[in-house]
């Protein structure tokens, strides 16, 4: 450690206003910003701090509600490519804005999200968002509308990127996607190169946002008065292994399929490796598509067709809404639009062998 460090980490909030010449209150003051000083005694305090390199507690602060103000991005999975994009939006909205970002990711563990919800309040978190689809049960409205009450005797906000929201009334702001409409999308991209028989490899069952992506699959095919056969939905999770799992398991129970649409890009990643170990070709043999366009997908042989969500723009307007709403407005509910991507992965089925 060199001696300026040394020098730093012993440094307290009484050396600064002993060099200073002040009072310890005066420096807190001034490094606080909430009450008027002197351009000289600031001068004098700021050239303490430079000269013992003395850095504040910023925990301290957030406590006492000074400081750099903070909100919180709150998700599952801080592994996710999809919700990292997110996060990054919410980081770069929130630097330009002059606030502090906090990420937690609860792995779906309920006890910690409220546990960090509660701690954002008690901080005076100037919003906090919670990302990602869930089950959506009256135990979820109830606990999630008391955090939103919670926050908001707060002056908080509480925001729902891509969340169920709560009914009229609430003090929230829900951001979403147009999670549906871009499956609906998709399939009918794939249905219209000729395929029927349309593998979907989904998310679980009570998730949000996989029966968003479900029901636009099936209404994809009831537009063009097509009854999907039951047997092709196969449900798991958003992850690669999951999509790796789910292919193999169709190609050994010898389901018939011409084409596969992937709930994300990962289980989409997961899939292709399946097909290639089978010895079948993308798009030659079997059509492949998901959904997300996470940077990747474009990378992969052949390059995914899939649906744009825009993860970052999600993210910087769910920051720009929650700071910038007027105060004591009930919900908000804004919608972004997806659109599909059309790349070399899906092909019209006359070129496709059938499995």
């Amino acid at each position: 450690m060199t001696r300026k460090s040394e020098e730093a980490s012993r440094s307290t909030i009484r050396d600064v206003a002993a060099r200073a010449g002040v009072s310890a209150s005066t420096v807190s003051r001034v490094l606080g910003g909430v009450y008027p000083v002197s351009a000289a005694t600031r001068a004098r305090v700021m050239r303490a701090v430079r000269d013992l390199d003395y850095v504040a507690d910023a925990r301290a602060k957030a406590v006492a509600g000074v400081g750099t103000p903070t909100l919180a991005f709150v998700l599952e999975d801080i592994t996710g490519p999809s919700f990292a994009h997110m996060a990054y939006g919410v980081e770069r909205e929130a630097t330009r804005l002059g606030h502090l970002c906090l990420v937690c990711g609860t792995e779906g563990d309920i006890q910690h999200e409220l546990d960090f919800v509660e701690m954002m309040r008690a901080q005076r978190a100037a919003a906090v968002i919670l990302v990602g689809g869930t089950a959506d049960t009256p135990e979820y409205r109830e606990r999630t509308r008391r955090i939103a009450d919670s926050l908001a005797s707060a002056g908080s906000r509480l925001v729902l990127c891509g969340r169920p929201p709560l009914g009229p009334g609430a003090p929230v702001t829900v951001i979403e996607y147009d999670n549906e409409g871009g499956a609906y999308t998709l399939v009918a991209h794939v249905l219209a190169q000729g395929h029927r028989r349309v593998l979907f490899l989904g998310g679980k069952p009570d998730h949000t946002t996989a029966q968003d992506r479900e029901r636009g699959y099936l209404a994809a095919h009831r537009a063009r008065g097509l009854d999907p056969d039951p047997a092709l939905l196969l449900h798991g999770d958003f992850t690669r292994d999951s999509g790796h799992r789910l292919m193999r398991r169709a190609l050994k129970e010898g389901l018939e399929f011409t084409a596969v649409v992937a709930a994300t890009d990962m289980v989409a990643a997961g899939a292709l490796t399946a097909l290639h170990e089978a010895g079948l070709d993308v798009p030659g043999d079997v059509s492949l598509a998901g959904y997300d366009d996470i940077p990747f997908a474009r990378d992969l042989h052949p390059a995914l067709t899939t649906v744009h969500v825009p993860y970052e723009e999600l993210g910087r307007l769910a920051v720009r809404t929650a700071l910038e709403r007027t105060p004591g407005a009930q919900d908000e509910h804004l919608l972004l639009g997806t659109h599909v991507v059309v790349r070399d992965s899906v092909a019209a089925v006359k070129q496709a062998a059938g499995v």
